[in-house]
C-alpha cells in the first residue's frame, strides 16, 4: 500500500501508447485498480494505463486540483522530467 502525507494525492499514469493522464483522489491504489478496470476518467478507457508514472501529496482538494491543472498545461516531456522530481 502507498503510504500518503497528505489527504490527497495527484498523480501521472503512463499509458500504453505512452501518453500521459494526470489526476487526483484520496486513494492511489483504489483509483489505479478503477483505471486498469475501465472504471475511470474517459481518457484511461481510451489509453489504457500500463503504471503509475509518479504522485505527490497535497493537504487539501482546492491544492490538489490546483496543482492538477498545472500539471496538465505541461508538455509530455516536461510532466516526465517533473515526475523524476515526485518519485523520492
Amino acid at each position: 500500500m502507498i503510504q500518503k502525507k497528505g489527504n490527497w494525492f495527484v498523480y501521472m499514469l503512463e499509458c500504453c501508447n505512452g501518453k500521459i493522464y494526470t489526476g487526483i483522489t484520496t486513494d492511489l491504489n483504489r483509483r489505479f485498480t478503477q483505471h486498469l478496470q475501465g472504471r475511470g476518467a474517459k481518457f484511461t478507457q481510451r489509453n489504457k494505463p500500463s503504471h503509475i508514472l509518479a504522485f505527490t501529496t497535497c493537504d487539501t482538494r482546492s491544492q490538489a486540483s490546483e496543482l492538477e491543472w498545472q500539471v496538465k498545461q505541461l508538455t509530455a516531456t516536461q510532466k516526465r522530467a517533473l515526475s523524476a522530481q515526485w518519485r523520492g
